[in-house]
């Protein structure tokens, strides 16, 4: 049971210390404005990456950056990410600052074929992989908190102070200051400032 008293003792493996010093080398070599970026991360496109001081990346990150030409992925300052969370930004992804994501989060502002309506659109027996990228720009503001496994889909605009929980899929914009959950994700509370607190809608 937990008590407050209670100190937790991190417990490194030799393992574990040898790979935290290397990712404290790499990261000093390699990003010199991040905090620390946890070796293995896959970076395809560093030239499209833009970050402010303090990033913090765990193990096994993925980031695809598909286009050379751009910046397509913006991070603020002193964001956080952890372990196994993979970003895809062809066009344009934006974090605001105090960003904070937990494991295995899913960042996409593309998808594989066009699913309106009209001539345009990918055809059933298309091959996936052969589709045309479709993109739409997100952008994720300030001091904004992302739980396990949640999936963030193109277009999406959530706003600053927001909280997504565990397992959502944000398919649509997040106001400023809200909490939302499920798949597709909905609000299911606001902040109040005159009362200063969480309120159920």
């Amino acid at each position: 049971m937990f008590s407050p008293n209670n100190k937790f003792r991190n417990r490194w493996s030799f393992f574990e210390l040898i790979t935290l010093g290397f990712s404290v080398m790499w990261t000093r070599l390699f990003y010199p404005r991040a905090k620390l970026i946890c070796y293995p991360v896959y970076m395809r496109g560093k030239r499209s990456l833009s970050y402010e001081r303090g990033l913090n990346i765990g193990y096994g990150c993925r980031f695809d950056l598909l286009n050379p030409d751009k910046t397509t992925l913006k991070i603020g300052k002193s964001c956080e990410m952890g372990d196994c969370c993979h970003i895809v930004a062809i066009d344009s992804v934006e974090i605001g600052d105090n960003f904070l994501a937990a494991s295995k989060v899913f960042i996409s502002d593309c998808s594989h074929g066009d699913y309106g309506s009209g001539d345009e659109s990918s055809k059933p027996d298309d091959p996936p992989i052969s589709r045309k990228l479709i993109s739409r720009p997100i952008v994720i503001g300030n001091n904004v908190w992302v739980g396990e496994n949640v999936v963030i889909l193109a277009g999406v605009h959530i706003g600053d102070g927001c909280v997504i929980g565990a397992n959502s899929v944000v398919n649509s914009d997040i106001s400023d200051n809200s909490i939302a959950v499920g798949s597709p994700a909905r609000v299911v509370k606001k902040y109040d400032t005159t009362n200063k607190s969480w309120i159920k809608v």
